[in-house]
């Protein structure tokens, strides 16, 4: 277990870290277990497009686990929010989107969750 919070904390900060000009203020951090690690990070990809499309805030970043102990190989999602209102917003179109509805599907039959959890940034 605390190898595991270690390790979702590792990736918040790395992913605040990595990402540039964008200053995320809410992220959600989603460990997950999979058999096609490409295929999920292209379905990931392909999922992110048409959230941008459909005008969604969120960074999609997809880790992999490599000195985890009993963790590694896990995948790690990173979403990265301008707020948590934009978490709720992008996270109510998911619900009631027809096309998001079915790319969250298609992600259900990839993988399993094995945590899911959003951190707020410090000012």
């Amino acid at each position: 277990m605390k190898i595991k919070m270690g390790l979702m904390c590792l990736v918040a900060a790395l992913s605040v870290l990595f990402a540039g000009t964008a200053s995320a203020t809410t992220l959600r951090v989603i460990v997950v277990q999979t058999t096609d690690v490409a295929g999920y990070v292209k379905s990931l990809q392909e999922g992110q497009a048409v959230l941008k499309a459909k005008g969604g805030t969120g960074t999609i970043r997809a880790w992999v686990a490599t000195f985890a102990g009993s963790e590694a190989g896990s995948v790690i999602v990173s979403v990265e929010y301008p707020s948590l209102e934009a978490l709720a917003k992008d996270t109510a179109m998911m619900k009631s989107d027809a096309e998001l509805k079915a790319w969250m599907q298609k992600l259900g039959t990839m993988r399993k969750i094995v945590s899911d959890s959003i951190y707020e940034e410090l000012k």
